[in-house]
């Protein structure tokens, strides 16, 4: 371990997971202790090199660890990539970003039926997360965007820690006006590719 400040700890990949392994349930339930932790415990880029594979035409998610309680997930981002705007399923969710900077767009539900596949969201503000900015989902307003802004020219990779594991989420198009549901995937689990580039 090698020490950032007195305030942060570089950490690896590996001390993250046995960390988030001995939190205690309660510390899952609000935002702020797994955000401040990972504040003060930036992870180390390079021990992350056996976890990250790469897509040039979309983001890939890449799962590090999953316990019933949470799931590690890194995220690669090339120049350009976004998500989808989508909400969490109502689980609460911490972003970190050991490489490279992201924005984060936060939209207002102001109006939502799944089943029509109707809704009418609005922005609402924007954040940039980096190694030093991680944030948490505000679980009274979670549905956002990330995005690697063209202009950045660079790639950026973000830890994604979710309290509990889900499988599928809620899609918005705030041009369209329209929402849903979408299953969601793994590119690698635990450093091996689980589905072709």
């Amino acid at each position: 371990m090698a020490v950032a400040s007195s305030s942060r700890q570089v950490i690896s990949i590996a001390s993250l997971v046995q960390d988030l392994r001995n939190f205690p349930e309660r510390s899952f339930v609000s935002t702020e202790e797994i955000r401040r932790f990972l504040a003060e415990h930036p992870v180390d880029p390079a021990s992350l090199d056996g976890y990250l594979f790469w897509d040039a035409q979309h983001y890939t998610r890449n799962l590090i660890d999953k316990t019933p309680l949470y799931e590690l997930v890194a995220i690669c981002w090339e120049v350009g990539h976004h998500s989808s705007i989508h909400n969490h399923r109502d689980q609460n969710c911490w972003m970190a970003v050991p490489i490279g900077r992201l924005m984060v767009q936060n939209y207002r539900v102001l109006f939502q039926d799944l089943k029509a596949g109707k809704c009418h969201i609005e922005k609402s503000f924007a954040v940039q997360m980096d190694a030093a900015n991680p944030v948490a989902v505000d679980p009274n307003a979670p549905v956002h965007k990330v995005y690697n802004p063209r202009e950045w020219a660079q790639r950026a990779v973000s830890l994604h820690v979710y309290s509990r594991p889900f499988d599928n989420c809620d899609v918005y198009s705030e041009e369209q006006q329209t929402c849903g549901t979408i299953a969601l995937s793994y590119t690698s689990e635990r450093g091996v590719r689980s589905r072709p580039a």
